[in-house]
């Protein structure tokens, strides 16, 4: 964990980071989880996680904003294949709103 790194990262799994995440834990289980003293990032460090952030607009690490920007695209394709699957409980509709929300969010981290 390099303390002069300057840069601002994502967390390596970038769909389950931030307080939305937590939130639907907490809302889901009764509990709450407590946030990491330190997570592994986009591009491979260990940083504090008080030197990460979800807006991508803060992030400052070109690493994981290239990261970030491939996950959010396979998040989107994988939603709006499993919104066709017979039985899926999201309908085409809502996976392709979803995909869409996944796409214009990858898309902010690609525009630096």
């Amino acid at each position: 964990m390099g303390e002069t790194d300057p840069h601002i990262h994502v967390e390596q799994k970038v769909m389950r980071a931030g307080a939305a995440y937590r939130n639907l834990i907490a809302s889901s289980s009764g509990r709450a989880p407590d946030a990491p003293d330190v997570v592994t990032t986009g591009c491979g460090l260990r940083v504090p996680y008080a030197m990460t952030a979800t807006r991508p607009e803060s992030v400052t690490c070109l690493a994981c904003r290239e990261h970030a920007h491939r996950e959010y695209l396979r998040y989107a394709e994988q939603v709006e294949r499993l919104s066709r699957m017979p039985g899926s409980p999201v309908t085409g509709d809502q996976g392709a709103e979803a995909a869409r929300w996944a796409r214009d969010f990858a898309k902010r981290f690609s525009s630096a």
